[in-house]
């Protein structure tokens, strides 16, 4: 049985209180706020059965308010890059905010992690709510979107929702960091990695997409068998993963699907996590400098943590052999994504 509590977490300026749901059940304990739709807490037990937070994150409103790492937040209406913050639909245009080199990145300036969002009790659980408008951003449509967050003993599922009354791209995810040794452990070399991915997408130097789909073999991003993620770092030519690994293609079913494992070997924590989504976005928090500090004072310093951001492929709307990612308005988006939290 699942037990969900609410309780008042703080003030937004000029958006009002800001809710902090708890879902606990013997297994798992998870802790969510209204801003941002952020998961702040995820409490699991190691082998022994102690219990460690193991995603990264503040402990006061304040610094979720700036979040400049978008910790636990949902993020959109885009997720990921868009090159030079423009896309046309239909012959017509569109601007947005340039927010990340010459890109624009998760939604903008005051994307979906900057919003409190209404919330309210569901089995198991707690949804919600946002009205994003017509311009919201520089997007196009009235967009009406819903997060629910259900925890059933270890198994954190989350199911995305939205429809719109204009053609506008769409594409949301979580973007929890995660360290299974515990949040403020200082990285992630000893976590081993598996990506049920043949394919993934190169970048070029600002992390677009060229528009190749690359097969795995025989390269660093082959991640099919378990890797210890501090070998295979060692192999990259850059600062780390920020890639998307291809779940499926275009003309492939979009059925559910297994996507990754990590295990920390020394705790025996296990994260598992499956979607619908065609891709996920595998990030080495490449971009953490130590600068912030997190919950409890912890410095949070490059790879130490990871994330697992299931989603749409980067760009998809100026790509057209990705994924389609645009919404109509006689459509429903609609993906749910499963992270399974066990031990070993």
């Amino acid at each position: 049985m699942t037990e969900v509590a609410k309780e008042v977490f703080g003030v937004a300026p000029a958006q009002g209180s800001v809710e902090k749901w708890t879902l606990s059940t013997e297994s798992v304990r998870v802790e969510l706020i209204s801003l941002g739709c952020i998961i702040t807490a995820i409490k699991t037990p190691d082998r022994h059965g102690h219990f460690a937070d193991v995603v990264l994150g503040f402990d006061d409103l304040e610094s979720y308010l700036s979040n400049p790492r978008y910790f636990g937040a949902v993020v959109g209406r885009v997720a990921n890059r868009i090159a030079k913050g423009r896309f046309t639909i239909d012959g017509q245009e569109y601007k947005l905010a340039v927010n990340n080199g010459p890109n624009a990145l998760h939604g903008g300036l005051r994307g979906f992690n900057k919003v409190v969002w209404t919330s309210e009790i569901v089995e198991n659980g707690v949804k919600f709510s946002h009205c994003s408008p017509d311009g919201d951003e520089g997007y196009p449509g009235n967009l009406r979107v819903s997060v629910t967050y259900s925890l059933d003993k270890h198994t954190l599922s989350v199911h995305y929702s939205a429809h719109t009354d204009k053609t506008t791209p769409v594409n949301l995810t979580n973007h929890s960091y995660f360290n299974l040794g515990g949040q403020g452990k200082a990285d992630i070399y000893d976590h081993e990695v598996a990506i049920s991915a043949q394919a993934y997408l190169p970048v070029d130097d600002t992390m677009i997409p060229t528009g190749e789909v690359k097969s795995v073999e025989n390269t660093p991003f082959d991640l099919r068998a378990p890797a210890l993620i501090g070998s295979r770092l060692k192999e990259l030519p850059g600062p780390g993963f920020d890639h998307n690994f291809c779940l499926w293609e275009p003309g492939q079913p979009h059925e559910e699907r297994w996507c990754a494992r990590v295990v920390h070997p020394e705790s025996g924590r296990v994260l598992e996590v499956s979607s619908t989504q065609p891709g996920v976005q595998f990030y080495t928090s490449n971009f953490l400098d130590g600068t912030l500090r997190g919950k409890g004072g912890a410095s949070y310093p490059k790879h130490s943590a990871f994330c697992l951001e299931t989603q749409n492929w980067p760009d998809a709307v100026n790509q057209p052999r990705f994924p389609d990612v645009l919404l109509r308005p006689e459509e429903k988006y609609s993906h749910t994504t499963h992270f399974k939290f066990t031990v070993v």
